[in-house]
């Protein structure tokens, strides 16, 4: 098992940070890393998620989503070919600062037996985790109500 995990702190509303992160259709205006998502943000659905590193071909995953809490947590884990090959569960958590500002849990825990073979995979990952922040966070807080 290896867990990649990012955490931003977005000052912007809570209520606004969720609202962009499950506005799928607007992604490709914003997001460096996730171009697309094509699906509802509904426990137990299927998605269709396009995901771009640097310098490489964007790809396409068919993620089942795990948890879908609203203003709190969003989660999906997908595979590549099969389960236990290279599984990844991906997730969003957020939480409310003091301030009124947002702070996000990005990551992913990745299992499966390529596992081993995929160091700078996931050094790439972890970047483009970064970079989808603070495009995030630039997005919210030029878009959302001020604190």
């Amino acid at each position: 098992m290896k867990k990649l995990e990012t955490v931003i702190h977005i000052h912007s509303p809570l209520r606004h940070v969720w609202n962009v992160l499950i506005d799928f259709d607007r992604y490709a205006e914003w997001n460096p890393f996730v171009k697309k998502i094509s699906g509802e943000a509904v426990e137990g659905k299927k998605i269709s998620v396009t995901v771009q590193l640097p310098r490489k071909k964007a790809m396409v995953f068919k993620p089942i989503i795990l948890k879908s809490v609203k203003e709190s947590e969003f989660r999906w884990r997908g595979k590549f070919i099969v389960r236990g090959i290279f599984d990844g569960e991906h997730y969003f958590i957020l939480s409310e600062l003091p301030n009124g500002s947002t702070a996000l849990k990005h990551g992913e825990i990745f299992n499966g037996i390529l596992l081993p073979f995929m160091g700078r995979l996931l050094k790439n990952t972890k970047s483009s985790f970064e970079n989808m922040n603070v495009a995030l966070k630039e997005w919210c807080e030029k878009s959302g109500p001020a604190l």
